[in-house]
């Protein structure tokens, strides 16, 4: 992008900032997709060469599609310190069968054995509990949940004012810009309710990523006891004011002086944003593929798939969450995870958190395996399910969570 663009854009915002809100929604609808992927910042939009109905009409058809996000699990409702419903789901393996061993009387052919033996209540198994990322919610994990159903105990939630969950009770109640250190509380409510015994591990992706990390600083108890693997998708443990977002200096840091502002003011305008960013979907779109995904293939289904997930974040949430990154520093908080099998795994092509920050973590953590995908971008497990699936199930397999003989397929499944 030129220079230019860049301050086009941020001209652009300090408009909404400055008033003219009727004028202004398409530009709302502009900076608030750009938000929503993830970026604290604006980029020029090719111009749009097909028909809007033929647009419509295409966006329809991608939906019934693909079906994805279309996973459910036994739900459940944790309650967050200061009474935020929390919605989760719990994927269970068998309760009765499961590939458990091998048969000495068949050979090396794996067999199905029962969890309770001889009347005994066996040990509580490994749970692997997903946190997502900002303005997506726990369907974020599709493939790997394709991939992973019946093979392990898994538990999907969505963060306080995403997906199913409750809007903030402090942020409603009180006005109050939610922190890092927030999530970390409500992912304790989550584990306490979905997982309240036995080992666990920890996948989380950007947002979900650092909410981990507020985990370990709040409640190292709990991680030296229980804890017994750790993955870290696409995120950062601090530093995030320093990110360009692929803008030249000028644009971002005139976009970083104003962007606060402009939040806040456009989520006490909620209803007429709202209606703005109907009105320039195919500039949403175009923001969201730029931010989200880095390779030129990706199926249109999955991108269409992302977008629906980040155009249901209602944009008085976006300006709730945003201060919490530019404040988040978590990263003596890493130390906790040390001596656990960890997993920090990036694209290479990430605009949201640059690899580099994965490389910074993994640098602390100096036993994590690195893994840095090119062609890839913030979405890394949606662009490329089959790479983090592989990787996640090593990770698995390292913490016991997994069975010698299991075997984890399926990840371009749309369903089990």
């Amino acid at each position: 992008m030129s220079e230019s663009n860049g301050e086009a854009v941020a001209a652009a915002v300090g408009a909404v900032a400055a008033g003219g809100w009727r004028r202004a929604t398409g530009i709302a609808g502009v900076a608030i997709g750009v938000v929503a992927a993830g970026a604290a910042a604006g980029v020029a939009i090719e111009r749009l060469t097909v028909g809007r109905g033929m647009r419509q009409k295409a966006r329809l058809a991608l939906d019934s599609a693909g079906p994805y996000g279309g996973l459910r699990g036994t739900p459940g409702k944790a309650y967050a310190e200061d009474g935020t419903e929390l919605y989760y789901e719990v994927d269970e393996v068998d309760d009765i069968d499961a590939v458990d061993g091998i048969d000495p009387e068949a050979g090396s052919a794996p067999t199905r054995r029962r969890r309770r033996l001889f009347g005994r209540k066996a040990p509580a198994p490994v749970t692997v509990v997903f946190s997502h990322g900002y303005c997506l919610n726990q369907d974020s994990w599709h493939f790997q949940r394709a991939a992973l159903r019946g093979v392990v105990r898994t538990v999907y939630w969505d963060q306080r004012s995403h997906g199913r969950s409750g809007r903030g009770v402090s942020q409603v109640r009180d006005d109050r810009p939610v922190t890092i250190e927030d999530l970390g509380r409500d992912l304790k409510a989550v584990i306490d309710a979905a997982a309240p015994a036995g080992p666990i591990v920890l996948v989380g992706h950007s947002m979900g990523g650092m909410t981990m990390m507020a985990l370990a600083d709040a409640f190292p108890d709990l991680i030296r006891e229980r804890l017994v693997g750790v993955a870290l998708v696409g995120t950062s443990s601090g530093r995030l004011g320093e990110v360009s977002f692929g803008l030249p200096v000028a644009g971002v840091n005139a976009v970083r002086r104003v962007l606060p502002g402009v939040l806040k003011a456009l989520g006490q305008r909620a209803e007429l944003v709202e209606k703005g960013r109907r009105a320039t979907a195919d500039l949403f779109a175009g923001i969201i593929k730029r931010y989200s995904f880095a390779s030129r293939d990706v199926d249109p289904a999955v991108a269409r798939f992302a977008e629906r997930m980040i155009e249901s974040t209602p944009i008085d949430v976006v300006a709730e969450f945003y201060p919490a990154f530019t404040d988040h520093d978590k990263t003596e908080a890493l130390a906790h995870f040390a001596d656990l099998p960890v997993l920090v795994l990036a694209g290479v092509r990430d605009l949201v958190t640059p690899s580099e920050h994965s490389e910074a973590i993994a640098d602390i953590l100096t036993g994590a395996e690195l893994v840095l995908v090119p062609d890839a971008g913030h979405l890394v497990m949606l662009e490329h399910p089959e790479v983090v699936t592989d990787r996640l199930a090593d990770l698995l397999a390292r913490a016991g969570a997994l069975p010698s003989t299991a075997t984890v397929d399926g990840c371009d499944s749309a369903s089990s």
